[in-house]
């Protein structure tokens, strides 16, 4: 059963990345590069203190932070607990794959820590500002899921990893929303 699923990962992951052409690589570099997410996060920010004022912007701050050292910390816990190969250092495909990067990265790569802190950020802001804000909770998921298909295209993860770091990063965001909302009713905010 896992073969079968491992190998399933390799055959979709050889797919996914095999769409990609020189056309889009600038492209998809810049979607993948941590940076590129910053204006966004200000939006965020800007967003957060315009709406909720000064006191609860500090705790979604400080929330979101923990937030994402937590899904970082623990996407390379399970990096070296389960030691799956990255697709550019596996043997099986590493010959036949598109490599975007000037480099592969380290050996292992379970699950995409890009994927869980995209998708933990647009899950706390789904939570946070869901009901008020449909389109930029939206955009939110879709930028996630960009950032996430970035990781397969540029060659670095495969599939399951990326829908790993999804699901961790979406459960982990919804937990953190839970602790705000605890704190800022016990600090009265």
């Amino acid at each position: 059963m896992i073969e079968k699923l491992v190998q399933w990962d390799r055959e979709t992951f050889l797919y996914l990345n095999g769409l990609g052409t020189e056309t889009w690589d600038a492209f998809w570099m810049f979607i993948t590069d941590s940076i590129t997410s910053i204006p966004l996060y200000a939006v965020l920010l800007f967003l957060t203190y315009r709406y909720l004022g000064l006191k609860k912007t500090g705790l979604i701050i400080m929330a979101v932070v923990l937030l994402i050292t937590n899904t970082d910390q623990l996407s390379n816990f399970f990096k070296y607990g389960v030691q799956r190969l990255r697709p550019c250092h596996d043997p099986e495909i590493s010959d036949v794959m598109r490599l975007v990067k000037s480099y592969c990265g380290g050996k292992f790569a379970y699950f995409s820590a890009h994927a869980a802190n995209s998708f933990a950020v647009a899950s706390f802001f789904t939570f946070l500002f869901g009901k008020k804000y449909k389109i930029l909770v939206s955009f939110l998921v879709l930028w996630a899921c960009i950032v996430a298909y970035s990781r397969i295209y540029i060659g670095v993860h495969f599939p399951l990893d990326v829908l790993t770091g999804a699901l961790v990063g979406g459960f982990f965001g919804w937990l953190y929303y839970k602790l705000y909302i605890f704190a800022a009713q016990k600090f009265g905010l």
